[in-house]
């Protein structure tokens, strides 16, 4: 009998949990894969909801857990961090002896255990590559990822261009359309009175779900002086109740759910925050609110499937490619408001009524799946640097 590839998944977060959830269960019921997953970073942390026990509740064994985040997201505390993955994840390879390391996106955590698996020869498969945020640290930690990766797995064909524009064999690179997205298709939505039991709060004529992280490059304002021109702007709502989510483990986040906290603690009649709501829940949520706020690349990605628009602030997703229901506009609050009274306008929700998804791509963890166990694994550490 074949001997089973060991596929190693790491997940950093709610966020990639949430995407990799189906990769996962995929690996779990081939007959030709073994699945081995890592859990780290945020998922390890009490500051982000300890987020691990999401995916023992969804019924995986959790191979490992390396614990490497304090509650400093400082550049220096998140540089430390990066050295902690860096000197944990090489015991844990050479323990686990993985055939091939499934990663997705741009954390700094992934970055670091990718470079352990590099140095160590061990074959990496990449989710969502050549995307580009240009507000964000994470867009030089994801294209260095894709140069440490021997597979590619890319929500688009215009990312797929830009993975072989790095210098990556076409022929290891795969349009397979965005996990999150086929979720949408797969999953059981809850309905309103169960929403609004998890939710903590009733629901409104109006509704918006509100996710801000913090723009990492930005050197010219802080994360809260965005943050302030928004909750000016959303306490100018009227009949609206508002859904914060947390901020994730960047420089700058812990600051922003702070303010986040007092804001809903002023305002308990109209708001609620939550640390994190899972895959399930936050679909759910999606179908009953009127729009998504913020700059989550939720909001770009996922949102667009459910009909309604996305009020995208400032530069952090600057550069993904977008449908036509997300609402770009800066950081001042005359900005905000106009793509919040847009978001409203009978013109523009009857615009996106039935707006395409650039990121639909259909059976996306299907694809990956037969890729996995069908790709051949012999000599592909070496990679010859493709010229266009």
């Amino acid at each position: 009998m074949p001997k089973k590839r060991k596929v190693c998944v790491i997940s950093s977060s709610r966020a990639d949990y949430g995407l990799l959830r189906l990769i996962m269960e995929g690996i779990e019921k081939s007959e030709d894969l073994e699945l081995q997953i890592i859990a780290t970073g945020m998922h390890l942390s009490p500051v982000f909801g300890n987020t691990f026990k999401e995916i023992e509740e969804d019924g995986f064994h959790i191979t490992r857990k390396i614990k490497i985040l304090d509650v400093d997201d400082t550049p220096k505390g998140i540089a430390r961090s990066i050295g902690v993955v860096m000197n944990q994840f090489p015991k844990c390879y050479e323990e686990l002896d993985p055939s091939l390391i499934v990663v997705l996106g741009d954390r700094f955590e992934i970055l670091a255990a990718i470079t352990a698996a590099h140095i160590l020869k061990i074959p990496v498969a990449h989710i969502g590559g050549g995307e580009i945020t240009e507000g964000a640290i994470d867009e030089a930690f994801r294209h260095s990822i894709t140069k440490m990766s021997h597979l590619h797995f890319t929500a688009n064909e215009e990312y797929k261009k830009r993975v072989i524009q790095l210098g990556e064999d076409p022929n290891r690179v795969f349009n397979v359309g965005a996990l999150g997205v086929e979720s949408i298709k797969k999953i059981q939505l809850l309905s309103k009175k169960e929403v609004e039991k998890f939710v903590g709060i009733n629901l409104r004529k109006r509704n918006l779900l509100v996710t801000v992280h913090p723009e990492t490059l930005n050197t010219s304002t802080t994360p809260n002086q965005h943050l302030e021109n928004l909750l000016i702007a959303l306490s100018e709502l009227e009949d609206t109740t508002i859904i914060f989510t947390k901020a994730n483990a960047d420089t700058g986040g812990i600051a922003i759910n702070k303010r986040i906290t007092n804001y809903v603690k002023e305002n308990k009649r109209i708001s609620v925050v939550h640390v994190s709501l899972g895959q399930l829940k936050y679909l759910s949520l999606l179908n009953y609110v009127d729009g998504v706020v913020g700059n989550s690349s939720s909001g770009i990605v996922e949102v667009p499937s459910f009909n309604i628009g996305t009020v995208n602030i400032g530069d952090r997703q600057k550069g993904r490619i977008r449908s036509k229901s997300v609402i770009d506009c800066d950081i001042t609050i005359d900005s905000i408001r106009s793509g919040l009274n847009k978001l409203y306008q009978t013109n523009f929700q009857e615009s996106i009524q039935s707006v395409d998804n650039p990121y639909d791509g259909g059976e996306t963890s299907t694809k990956i799946i037969n890729i996995l166990i069908k790709y051949s694994l012999e000599n592909i550490l070496k990679k010859h640097f493709y010229d266009l």
